[in-house]
């Protein structure tokens, strides 16, 4: 064959290989140009974009999150699965090299005198009992990839490599959401016990009062029994907190890849500000700042690959060989060179027929994969959608409802302190002050939740964007 015949085959092999390239799927996305909520910040700025340590300004948070980074088992494993990632993505760049091994082998045959080799020999006169081969050789195989198989394959593990960074990201954004909503419930609690300790401190004190007004004959036992009860329920509610701390601190001990221990060092709930701005974006921004949205989109571009190598895979492969060394029928003539030097060249095409229709399954089956991940991505983008939108009427609604609560507080605590006056001077039944400190610790409660909320809420939309990403 001439070479402009073999110019002419890989001219047309670059040919069919640009048209298996092309076969190609994209998810046709329509996003909306703006959140379901009208309140916050719509311009190109996104909350998403600041560093973790920019987002959590608590200095105790700051170092929980970063011990937990350090050491979380999750963080771990995915940092273990990118480097075996890693290790796939440098074997496949391999795939173009060429193969080469080297031989050396010996032997011995002795011929059968009755076979038609000893036949031969006997009527050729030649009285040799038994014949030696030795032959060293470097053996070449490379396999042309005129359609693509290889490429592909490499540039699907290109993408699976960078599906684990999006992995790690994922998990690195999870512990943060994590550690901070259990660190903000934490406060919560601390705060509520303080709550509750008060108010168990103005029951004593009522309790103590109702007494002396029994014995002065200016109560009734039914009084004192009704102030008791309510005593003992607030006394109730301190174990129920601290059993609600200690599991709450060792569950953020378990993120940060610790046995349970205490948390010595927080800060105090009324001390962490609520930010006034919470810039997101648009949802165009999703492709780019999730971390589950891009490995989604990634997932369709190995699909992609994958269909394309499968469809490669039903072309003819063309492998060129080469072997070159040493050769001979005596151990003494084996490093006679020139003498003893042989070279071999071969080209081959293999046009796979018919392997149980195996090859056609596989590409039809990796087109239907491809297809159910545009699909899967299409989900994820709008689960990405209404979780952003989930968290901005979060932080909407319960703007409303600390306004609403706090008044609430502010009243109540009045109508103690009245309430306190009044009883003293017999003004006031045991009833109202009991009522009026049942209706505050509920309020005081009830502000210190909200409060947890928003901070969630924030942490959540935080999260929902994409944030927390190193």
């Amino acid at each position: 064959m001439t070479h402009s015949k073999y110019i002419l085959i890989l001219f047309f092999g670059a040919l069919v290989s640009c048209k298996i390239s092309k076969d190609v799927v994209t998810a046709d996305l329509q996003l909306p140009h703006n959140y379901k909520s009208d309140t916050l910040i719509r311009d190109t700025s996104n909350i998403a974009r600041l560093k973790w340590k920019e987002f959590f300004l608590d200095e105790p948070l700051q170092k929980i999150i970063g011990a937990a980074l350090a050491k979380n088992n999750n963080i771990q494993l995915a940092l273990e699965n990118i480097e075996a990632a890693q290790l796939r993505l440098a074997q496949a760049k391999w795939k173009n090299i060429p193969t080469l091994n080297f031989n050396i082998s010996g032997g011995s045959t002795r011929p059968s005198e009755n076979s038609l080799t000893g036949l031969s020999l006997k009527q050729n006169g030649i009285n040799q009992t038994h014949f030696e081969d030795y032959t060293t050789s470097l053996s070449v195989s490379w396999e042309v990839d005129i359609w693509g198989k290889i490429r592909n394959q490499k540039a699907e593990t290109l993408a699976a490599y960078l599906q684990t960074q999006e992995a790690h990201k994922a998990v690195q954004v999870l512990l943060i959401s994590e550690i901070s909503k259990g660190y903000y419930n934490l406060l919560m609690l601390h705060e509520q016990l303080s709550i509750a300790k008060k108010n168990l401190e103005l029951s004593n004190n009522t309790l103590r009062i109702i007494k002396l007004q029994f014995e002065s004959g200016d109560a009734t036992l039914l009084a004192i029994n009704q102030a008791e009860a309510q005593n003992q329920a607030f006394k109730s509610l301190i174990p129920q907190l601290q059993q609600s701390i200690n599991i709450t601190e060792n569950a953020i001990s378990v993120l940060g890849g610790n046995f349970p221990q205490e948390i010595l060092s927080m800060s105090k709930l009324a001390d962490i500000d609520l930010p006034n701005e919470l810039a997101t974006g648009i949802p165009a921004d999703l492709l780019t700042l999730r971390p589950d949205v891009k490995a989604a989109e990634l997932e369709i571009t190995r699909s992609n690959y994958r269909v394309g190598y499968t469809k490669a895979a039903m072309y003819p492969s063309f492998t060129i060989t080469a072997q070159s060394g040493i050769n001979a029928l005596s151990a003494s003539n084996w490093f006679n060179i020139p003498a003893s030097l042989f070279g071999i060249t071969a080209a081959g095409v293999t046009q796979p027929l018919l392997i149980h229709k195996e090859l056609k399954t596989n590409y039809e089956l990796a087109k239907i994969d491809r297809e159910k991940s545009v699909v899967r991505f299409r989900h994820q983008i709008i689960v990405a959608v209404s979780e952003v939108s989930d968290a901005l009427v979060k932080i909407d609604r319960l703007k409303e409802r600390q306004l609403s609560a706090n008044n609430r507080v502010n009243t109540l605590n009045q109508a103690i302190d009245n309430a306190q006056v009044l009883f003293q001077n017999g003004m006031a039944n045991y009833l109202e002050i009991i009522t009026a400190q049942s209706s505050a610790l509920e309020s005081q409660l009830n502000l210190s939740t909200i409060k947890k909320e928003q901070l969630d809420a924030m942490v959540d939309l935080y999260k929902s964007l994409g944030g927390g990403v190193n």
